[in-house]
Order: structure tokens, then C-alpha cells, then sequence
């Protein structure tokens, strides 16, 4: 950690502004710029968040980044709970070694922070315009954490890529509780304001997992959640969902606000506890799945529009958070008109639209922009869109929509010359979906149909929603040891797509190879690989079209991750023979299909 300490020479005769830079000074890792500026407090008359403006703009020779800045108290709120003082400060993810420059703009005015013009207002003397230099080395980190590999990028593809390394990523990991931020130890008035306090979180069973030398706040707390951030990482699961804002939801306990009912103050102790947990998570190799509202709330914010309210919670959100290099911005769950009417306005087609074009205008890091059905996906498939994935639930209980489902998003969105990216988030029904251990020891159902068929149709990842009908649900889990049995078949998918570098990106659906109408088939264009999953209760195929030549033949279990050693074997004409599975036939098995290299 580094921390330069720079003098402004741009004030007058007396006063002494400071500029603090703190950080790794490697590529990807934040840089955090701490300023000081106008003595203020979350209650002040003079709104901080809305009326004053702090953007900062970093130039290297070769890019340029303007990042939102925010009001933080005494600058280290999260673990003084203080609501005063005169730091602010603006978080930055630099993506290339070498010198970078920074300069300050400092607005003050009547709604200046959502202001279209970010020159609207005037300056504060003695902050804006100060400017600076600071040197950034590539990275040498490794490991879980997700800045040694960079920025997670989709750049109109189908799957996403680090920037970094080059690898491809797909995630698994849980969708439930989506009141994880609920969460007794952070600060706040939501433990005891009679909205829904029976749902407030301890994390207890996860107090055990938390680690000497793990971040923890206020002489102690956050050990709980901080546990349950790392019995995933040790399960290998590598993704995180949340609401953050439920107000008038089910749960109601979750907000960036002071209060319940004031949508234009943020409780900057509490963010900075919220950023505690999202930093673990990203160093122990999570992605960060912010979710925006819920279909309850769509039309909380300006009734649905994008106006002063909305605008300040994505820009607190992009200030605080954007810096992380793995995360997406789902603008609402379930969002839409597909159900019976809502607390609040349900959002239209407009308004649908305006939130993915506000949030790809303020985001300088170009973070994937998805939504989640509710609504069909047919009105933000258009050239006006700026939606870059879509995050799609489904509703069998025994997940049997996901192939199709994805098949079908995936060629409606190519065929509209809209290419998204699509993960699973919330296979199966609301009532059942992901059930526990106890209940079902297996999973196959879940592992067939929703884990291997949503990889085998294309998505890049699947998020696990606890169905509310049973056991640590999707409102009352504190124990992701509930489901610890299928957190192994997730880790296996993903350990064998790695360590076998399947190349999902560049093979699509052809499942007309094999004789069967009902296997799962990805194949490479040139033949060179194919994956094909052989369902339970249905026999393995003995054939598979192929072009002639030499190939290895493995098996994949998906319940335990053994994989068997490769056969080779030769094509006869266009076929080539498939050696049974090496045990349980009646069960499913994944077939990797690979030409040897001439």
C-alpha cells in the first residue's frame, strides 16, 4: 500500500488543500483520491449528495476516464459511524501501467450531483481544479483475487473474457438470499424501523468461517457475512447477487439511504461497510451482481422515470462501487408488466430503455448492463438499446425451460443483430427451484436441467435461487451450508470447462449429431471439439457425426468430477463410435469429443 500526501498550489495565501492517494499502484487495483472540500453532513440543509458535484477526471497518454466522486464523511465512516466531515473522495481502476495525471472538478448548485451538464453550478474555490500525477506498475497477483486478472469484459460477445489474462469466465455461484445486505451489523435505522425487522440477518453459521486477518468493523462486526463470503470461495463458487434497494419489497431492510423514506440522503458509514464486503468478495475471486430494485419497487424512484432521484442512485452506486472489476448492473429483477399491478408503477418500454442508456452514459468502465424477466425481453432487443446481457429466470420446477429458454434468447438476440450475453439467474419455480440438502441429497434435476443446460445452450453462468416454500429461502438463508452438496457438482462443471479449456465461445448448438433427438450437443465449427451431455433415464449414443479423423473420447461424471483418462479412437467415414459410459448408464454423463492435432 502506498499513499502519496499532495499540496495544492492553487490556493489562496493561507489555506492548504490536501489530495490523498492510497492503493496497490497497480494495474485494476482501485486508487482511492481523498480530497478535502466542503464541511458537511448527511442531515446538512445544504444537500451533499445532490447539490454539491465531485468528478474526477485521470488521463494516461493512451485513455482518458471521468469517475463520479462522493461526499465520505471523515473518511473512514464505516468504522467511526460518523455523518460528518469534509473528505470526498472518488475511486479509480486503472487498466494500464505507466503515468497517469488527474484534475478535480468540484461543483456546488441546486442539483448540481444530476445535472445533465457536469459543468452546471459553480466551483468551490480551493478543490476544483486540482490536478496531480501518480505512477501505476502491471500487476504481479494471482490467485483468487480478481484484479490480477482485470477488467471482466463482454464487448458484444456471448461469453465475457478478463483483460488481463485473456481467460474466459463462467459463473456459478448463489442468487438467494436477494437480502444478503440485510444484515444486522452494518449501520443504520432498518434493524428497528417496522418495516419487515423479523428479516434482518446475523449471518450467525457463517461467524466460524471468518478468518484472522479477515476486514471487520465497529471492533468486530461483520464477521458473519465476511464467513459466508468465504465458505464460498472455499466451495469455489465465484459469484454473489443482491438487492440493494428493497424498499417496498418483500424484505425491506435493504437501501443506500439515512432513512426509509428519504430517497436523497445516503448513509455513507453504512456504504462503506457494504464496499468492506464487496472487496472481500472480489479478492476472494466474486463477481458482484448489483440488483438495481425489485418488481415491487420498479416505479419507486421518479415513478419509474429517470429523473433526479434515479440519477443519484446510480451515481452514488457507479461512485462507490464501479471500481470493482467484476460485477453487472441488473436494473431490475422481474422488472416490468407481466404481473398483477405492483406497490409501485411498473416500468414501460421507455422507461425500460432509459435506465440501460443513463446507466452505459455514467459508467466510465463499461460495466455488462442486463435486466431480468418479468417482462419478456422483446421491447430492448432493438438498435435503440443499450442492454448489453439479459438475465433470465425461469419457472419449472424441474428446470426443464432453461435449455430452451436460453436457445431461444441467445437466437432472438443474434437474429436482431443484438448480440447479449445470457446467464441463468433463478432456474426453476419461486416456490421449489434450488432445494436443500436435506431435501433432496442429489440434485439431479437441478444439475441436469438447469446447471449443464444452461451451459450446454450458452449462457455464460447460472445463479441459484432458494425457492420460498422450503428451508433457508430466498428471504430467511443465513446458511449456504444449506445446499453444500450441490456447491461440489457446480464446482466440478466449472474445474472441468478450465482445466480442459473447452472453448464455449466459439461452439454452438448441434444437437443433430448424434442419432438421438434429445441429447445436448456443442460443437466447434471445424469438428475440433464437441461436448455433449447424455441424460439420465436415456441410453448414451453410440455415434456421433464428425468430420474424418483421429479423436479422444472422456467421460465427465458431473456429480463427483471424475473425469476418465482419454481413448483414442478413429472416425469411420462421418461417424465416429462412442464407447459407453464407464459405469451407471441409466445416469448422465458429459462426453468430450476432441480431434487430434495433426
Amino acid at each position: 500500500m502506498r499513499t502519496l500526501l499532495l499540496l495544492s498550489l492553487l490556493l489562496p495565501i493561507g489555506l492548504v488543500a490536501q489530495v490523498e492517494l492510497t492503493g496497490e499502484h497497480m494495474t485494476w487495483y482501485p486508487i482511492t483520491l481523498t480530497a478535502d472540500g466542503p464541511d458537511t453532513g448527511e442531515d446538512d440543509t445544504y444537500n451533499p449528495f445532490l447539490h454539491y458535484r465531485m468528478d474526477v477526471t485521470f488521463t494516461h497518454d493512451s485513455a482518458t476516464y471521468t469517475v463520479p466522486g462522493y461526499f465520505a464523511a471523515d473518511g473512514n465512516a464505516g468504522q467511526t459511524g460518523a455523518t460528518k466531515g469534509n473528505k470526498w473522495r472518488a475511486r479509480f481502476s486503472p487498466d494500464r501501467a505507466g503515468e497517469w495525471t488527474y484534475q478535480i472538478s468540484f461543483r456546488r448548485g441546486s442539483n448540481v450531483a444530476v445535472a445533465d451538464n457536469n459543468l452546471a453550478g459553480t466551483q468551490v474555490q480551493g478543490i476544483d481544479g486540482k490536478r496531480g500525477s501518480f505512477t501505476i506498475r502491471k500487476t504481479d497477483k494471482g490467485g483468487r483475487d480478481l484484479h490480477g486478472k482485470g477488467r471482466l469484459q463482454f464487448n458484444g460477445q456471448q461469453y465475457p473474457r478478463w483483460a488481463e489474462t485473456g481467460e474466459l469466465f463462467i459463473k456459478s455461484g448463489p442468487d438467494a438470499p436477494e437480502n444478503l445486505l440485510s444484515y444486522a451489523d452494518f449501520d443504520g435505522t432498518f434493524h428497528n424501523d417496522g418495516h419487515r425487522d423479523d428479516l434482518v440477518k446475523t449471518w450467525e453459521p457463517h461467524v466460524r468461517d471468518w478468518k484472522e486477518g479477515d476486514p471487520s468493523w465497529h471492533d468486530g462486526k461483520g464477521k458473519g457475512l465476511i464467513g459466508a463470503i468465504n465458505y464460498l470461495a472455499e466451495e469455489e463458487m465465484n459469484s454473489i447477487s443482491f438487492l440493494v434497494l428493497n424498499i417496498a419489497g418483500d424484505d425491506r431492510n435493504v437501501f443506500p439511504y439515512v432513512t426509509y423514506n428519504d430517497y436523497e440522503r445516503m448513509d455513507v458509514s453504512k456504504l462503506d461497510q457494504w464496499e468492506v464486503v464487496f472487496d472481500h468478495a472480489t479478492r476472494n475471486g466474486m463477481f458482484l451482481h448489483f440488483k438495481l430494485s425489485e418488481a415491487e419497487n420498479q416505479g419507486l424512484l421518479d415513478g419509474g422515470d429517470v429523473g433526479p432521484q434515479r440519477k443519484l442512485f446510480y451515481r452514488e452506486l457507479i461512485a462507490r462501487f464501479g471500481h470493482h472489476p467484476a460485477l453487472n448492473w441488473n436494473v431490475g429483477e422481474e422488472n416490468g408488466v407481466w404481473n398483477q399491478k405492483e406497490v409501485t408503477p411498473m416500468q414501460t418500454t421507455t422507461q425500460r430503455l432509459a435506465m440501460a442508456r443513463h446507466l452505459a452514459a455514467t459508467d466510465p468502465y463499461g460495466h455488462l448492463i442486463v435486466i431480468h424477466n418479468g417482462q419478456a425481453f422483446y421491447d430492448i432487443l432493438g438498435p435503440e438499446s443499450e442492454y448489453t446481457g439479459l438475465s433470465l429466470q425461469t419457472n419449472r420446477a424441474d428446470f426443464s425451460r432453461v435449455y430452451p429458454a436460453t436457445r431461444r434468447w441467445l437466437d432472438l438476440a443474434r437474429d436482431a443483430k443484438r448480440p447479449l450475453a445470457v446467464a441463468v439467474d433463478e432456474p426453476g419455480d419461486a416456490q421449489h427451484s434450488l432445494i436443500t440438502d436435506g431435501e433432496d441429497p442429489e440434485h439431479n434435476l437441478a444439475r441436469q436441467n438447469a446447471l449443464w443446460g444452461a451451459l450446454m445452450a450458452g449462457a455464460w453462468g447460472v445463479e441459484w435461487y432458494f425457492g420460498y416454500a422450503h428451508p433457508h429461502s430466498d428471504l430467511s438463508c443465513q446458511d449456504f451450508r444449506s445446499r453444500d452438496l450441490f456447491w461440489d457438482q457446480c464446482r466440478a462443471a466449472l474445474t472441468f470447462l478450465r482445466e480442459q479449456a473447452v472453448p464455449l465461445d466459439q461452439m454452438s448448438p448441434a444437437n443433430d449429431r448424434t442419432p438421438a433427438d434429445n441429447d445436448w450437443i456443442l460443437a466447434t465449427k471445424d469438428d475440433a471439439h464437441f461436448l455433449i451431455l447424455k441424460k439420465i433415464d436415456q441410453p448414451a449414443p453410440k455415434t456421433i457425426q464428425v468430420k474424418p479423423g483421429a479423436y479422444t473420447i472422456r467421460y465427465l461424471n458431473p456429480r463427483t468430477g471424475d473425469l476418465t483418462q482419454p481413448v483414442a479412437t478413429q472416425s469411420s467415414a462421418d461417424q465416429l463410435t462412442l464407447a459407453p459410459p464407464p459405469a451407471e448408464p441409466m445416469m448422465d454423463w458429459v462426453i468430450l469429443v476432441k480431434a487430434v492435432a495433426k
